[in-house]
């Protein structure tokens, strides 16, 4: 990912935004918030460029992914789902999931509005409550 056009593009299309790096060094994954929980604790809504996320689950989060540019596999429970521009795919809450694309631009909304505290990563917490 060629990580520092993407963030000179995501702060051309929204200034003055959080912008999120994961991997902070050598992300794979860049968000910015455009409405964050913050706001209105019943939603939230961000932009995602995509390499690859991180395996992670939620307990309350339902998301809903909108391919907004490229192609974007994403796995629910090892399960493959491929998704091209235009698509909306629905990530209810307990699945374990993650993405991979090729600096795919991504809407995720989430509802609730997305918190630290339930985004799970599923490397170090193998248990659900």
């Amino acid at each position: 990912m060629n990580h520092k056009q993407v963030i000179a593009k995501i702060e051309q299309e929204y200034p003055g935004k959080k912008i999120i790096k994961l991997p902070e060094d050598e992300p794979t994954e860049i968000l910015v918030e455009i409405e964050s929980t913050e706001d209105h604790s019943e939603y939230s809504v961000a932009i995602a460029v995509i390499d690859r996320s991180v395996p992670h689950y939620h307990n309350e989060v339902t998301e809903l992914y909108e391919v907004l540019e490229g192609e974007l596999s994403v796995f629910i429970d090892v399960v493959e789902h491929k998704l091209v521009e235009g698509d909306e795919f629905v990530i209810k809450p307990g699945s374990t999931h993650y993405a991979v694309g090729d600096e795919t631009w991504v809407r995720c909304t989430a509802r609730p509005g997305w918190t630290v505290e339930d985004h799970i990563m599923e490397e170090t917490n193998t248990k659900r409550s």
